[in-house]
């Protein structure tokens, strides 16, 4: 007995994306043996790196972004990051690398992915809490100090900006500027918050594929119920049902990523295995946007824990 063979009738008819074959990945959670192992789809300098702690995980990712912009600083090259909030104790380290070696940021540009919304694209003050812009301010941004990234530089999907993002990136490549996408992976797969019920609504994948952004992209229950228990404590009524979200078409774009994994509570409670299971070995498929990820090179960092079997436990 178990969701597969109850769900008929129930309120979860319905509610997980049309497009998931929950037989097929529910194989995947059970495959203990295939985790990390390479798949044919996978870009050859793809690879998954485990952490031992968060602390590790923390650091290890600040390292990989701090190290791309010594690496553009020391060839004389723009680079251009999408960046995410969450994971988000990244940043620090980050902070921490660039200044210990006294690296400027002059050369960087920084794009958020995604930010809450109304269903019209309208977004929370930047100086509200739960606001990207202002969360990215915090940890990054002021942080850097005298040597930070120029407030021009820095980008916010919102209303007035998100639709230009395309053309800012395109122009910024051209010139000979590197892409690195930074991520995490939703409960449901997606990236930033490009959710995967929006597969329905595309003949192909390469319609799919060629979308830019959303303004008030309607987000799955599931991704607001993450949100409510990682970045609001839970209190489910703070989080907006909206968000502005780049595309496929700018987070597949990239020359390198850079993706999260730390989805692990405490006491043996997670609530991210499955989705990072999904995304190294499903296929890559729009119903399921976080498998496009192991296609690029780059490398996705993940809590050891979320490797341990998906076996039930009680709490």
């Amino acid at each position: 007995m178990d969701l597969i063979t109850t769900i008929s009738g129930s309120l979860m008819e319905g509610f997980l994306p049309a497009g998931w074959d929950l037989r097929k990945i529910d194989a995947l959670a059970a495959d203990d043996a295939r985790f990390g192992r390479r798949e044919t789809w996978w870009n050859a300098q793809f690879e998954p790196i485990a952490c031992a702690s968060f602390e590790d995980f923390d650091t290890y990712m600040g390292h990989e972004i701090a190290r791309e912009i010594l690496l553009a600083r020391q060839a004389g090259r723009q680079i251009v990051f999408i960046l995410p909030v969450g994971p988000m104790g990244m940043y620090r380290w980050t902070v921490y690398f660039l200044r210990e070696w006294g690296v400027p940021c002059d050369h960087v540009h920084g794009f958020n992915m995604d930010e809450w919304s109304d269903k019209d694209g309208n977004t929370l003050p930047p100086e509200n809490h739960g606001a990207f812009q202002y969360a990215m301010e915090q940890a990054l941004y002021g942080p850097l100090g005298d040597k930070t990234v120029p407030k021009t530089q820095r980008h916010f999907a919102l209303k007035n900006e998100l639709p230009s993002y395309a053309q800012q990136l395109g122009d910024l490549q051209k010139k000979g500027a590197k892409l690195v996408t930074v991520f995490g992976i939703g409960r449901v797969c997606h990236i930033a918050f490009w959710e995967p019920h929006f597969a329905a609504e595309f003949a192909s994948e390469k319609e799919w594929r060629q979308q830019t952004h959303r303004l008030g992209a309607r987000l799955h229950p599931l991704t607001v119920e993450q949100n409510a228990l990682t970045s609001f404590r839970s209190r489910t009524t703070l989080v907006p049902a909206f968000a502005n979200t780049i595309g496929p078409a700018l987070f597949l774009a990239a020359d390198r990523i850079i993706g999260g994994a730390d989805g692990a509570f405490n006491r043996g409670m997670q609530w991210q295995g499955l989705s990072l299971r999904m995304t190294l070995h499903h296929e890559p498929t729009p119903w399921i946007p976080s498998t496009f990820m192991p296609t690029l090179p780059g490398r996705l960092f993940y809590v050891q824990e979320l490797r341990d079997p998906l076996v039930a436990e009680c709490h």
